[in-house]
């Protein structure tokens, strides 16, 4: 069963052919060797898509091929028509059977995908597995797009994509290179259930802070005191942070009850961003899935980021 999309955005949002052969005939037959090799290129059959990451979904959609999604993982809620897939179930809780049963020719995602004895079943059940290593740069969203190119036959449009995401991303940038000067502090906030953490090293959130222009505030070159991944947020860390701005989710505002409930976070109250109301809030899966749309997502938080300290 289908959860409510509502409900979905809150739980789950941040939580990640073989070819016709062509013979000799196909000359005699008034092909030339171009078109025969065009035809080598476009199996008979579409093969039939599971997407279990919210990226891979929207990727899936934007090169033209979501007639040959059977079925999302509930990471994958946009585009909206995405909702209305049938569900496999949270993209780090996957069931074999379940995936099975919808008779996919292949199943792409991140690494982030699992549990690894599931993805095993699958393979050994003979359906292809494209996972993508989650590095958190702008290779990683390249990988996925050539991984969906691959797994829906749809080489040429995701060559097309590509190009135009590569033009989109040297355009940011560059933008956020030539505004130079001092980089507003920031600290991502991640509060979507249970207790609020800030974003360290080797995450999503801290990647998009540096590609946009801001500092994370909790992290100085060259500390000993450094952390990776998330750890839990503490009064005294986001005072001595002193962040011009705070970056979190739209459903991390929502899970809290609303703006005025978030910024009674203890320790925010004495922090610059506190003074300014400096919030930035974007949708999760917009602001760190890093899909087709990263460098929209960095270019509104670049310019959010700049405008919430002027």
């Amino acid at each position: 069963m289908t959860a409510a999309p509502s409900l979905l955005r809150r739980r789950d949002a941040l939580r990640y052919f073989s070819l016709p052969v062509v013979s000799a005939a196909s000359s005699v037959c008034g092909l030339s060797a171009t078109a025969a090799q065009a035809q080598a290129q476009v199996p008979a059959k579409m093969p039939r898509i599971v997407s279990v990451s919210g990226a891979t979904t929207e990727i899936v959609y934007a090169l033209g091929a979501e007639k040959q999604l059977v079925g999302t993982d509930t990471t994958s809620l946009y585009p909206a028509a995405a909702l209305q897939t049938p569900k496999v179930g949270y993209m780090r809780q996957l069931s074999a059977e379940g995936l099975l049963s919808l008779k996919p020719d292949a199943v792409i995602g991140t690494t982030e995908a699992g549990p690894h004895v599931v993805m095993d079943q699958i393979r050994n059940a003979g359906v292809k597995v494209e996972l993508v290593e989650a590095d958190h740069s702008w290779t990683e969203v390249q990988r996925k797009v050539a991984a969906v190119g691959r797994a829906t036959a749809r080489w040429a449009q995701a060559a097309a994509l590509q190009a135009k995401l590569d033009a989109q991303w040297a355009e940011v940038l560059a933008a956020v290179a030539r505004r130079g000067g001092r980089k507003p502090r920031a600290i991502f906030i991640l509060s979507h259930s249970g207790s609020p953490q800030v974003a360290g090293e080797k995450t999503a959130a801290h990647a998009m802070l540096n590609y946009a222009g801001l500092d994370n505030a909790l992290i100085t070159a060259g500390s000993a005191s450094n952390f990776a991944g998330y750890r839990a947020m503490t009064p005294e860390a986001v005072v001595a942070a002193a962040p011009d701005v705070i970056v979190t989710t739209t459903q991390g505002v929502e899970a809290v009850g609303g703006l005025e409930k978030f910024w009674q976070r203890p320790g925010l109250e004495l922090t610059p961003a506190y003074k300014r109301r400096a919030l930035v809030a974007l949708d999760a899966l917009y602001l760190i899935g890093f899909g087709p749309r990263l460098p929209q997502a960095v270019a509104e938080l670049h310019q959010a980021g700049l405008k919430a300290v002027a």
